[in-house]
This record gives C-alpha cells, structure tokens and sequence, in this order.
C-alpha cells in the first residue's frame, strides 16, 4: 500500500531544528575610549611661585586664581594636577612646560600620568 507522505531525495541530510544545529550570535563590538593622563607639576625648592601661576595660566588656560589654588596645591602636597587631556596632549604640554622652564633656568618637573 503506497504511503501520503512524499518521497524525498536521498543526499545529505539537514539538521532537525534544535538538534545540533548552531546558530551565531552577533556580538556588539564594544570599544572603549582611549585612557587620558593628567599633567602634574610637581615642587622644587627653587622655581618662584609666580612662575609656576604663569605657566598654569599660559600652558593649561586657568584664570589667577584657579591658578594660585593649584600652585598652592603643589607647593603644600608636594604635586598638583593642572589638567586631563588625551595622551598627545598631554605630552605636547609635559615637553612645552618643561622647554619653557629651562629657558627660564628652573628645575621645575612636569610629569604625566595615567588618570
């Protein structure tokens, strides 16, 4: 007796659905912003402090008095965070601090870090 069911062609099977059958998933590229440094003045005993106001007002935009916080920050706790930037910047104003120091004959030191 002939069956209803259609016959189908022999060849490579397909799996069923849910058995074995995999199945990717598209994963959001997460991307994470660049780290950024602060640039940080730290204290000597030798640069005046007025310098120290000039190159926070010059270098980094602070108006006087933001700028005298700040170097009061680093004469008292011995450093003081003038800025955050991204980590061009914050080289560019590092080595501009620092060429600006020695042609004033200071030994002010101007580092940055990761923030």
């Amino acid at each position: 007796m002939p069956s209803d069911k259609p016959e189908l062609p022999s060849g490579p099977s397909l799996p069923d659905e849910g058995q074995g059958a995999t199945v990717a998933e598209r994963q959001l590229a997460r991307v994470e912003p660049p780290p950024v440094y602060q640039v940080v003045l730290l204290n000597d005993d030798y640069t005046p402090m007025e310098f120290v106001v000039m190159v926070l007002q010059q270098y980094f935009q602070r108006d006087i008095e933001t700028a005298t916080q700040i170097m009061l920050t680093i004469h008292h706790e011995g450093r003081g965070v003038c800025g955050v930037y991204s980590r061009d910047i914050a080289a560019t104003k590092v080595e501009s601090v620092l060429a600006a120091a020695r042609r004033a004959g200071h030994p002010l030191q101007c580092i940055m870090e990761v923030a």
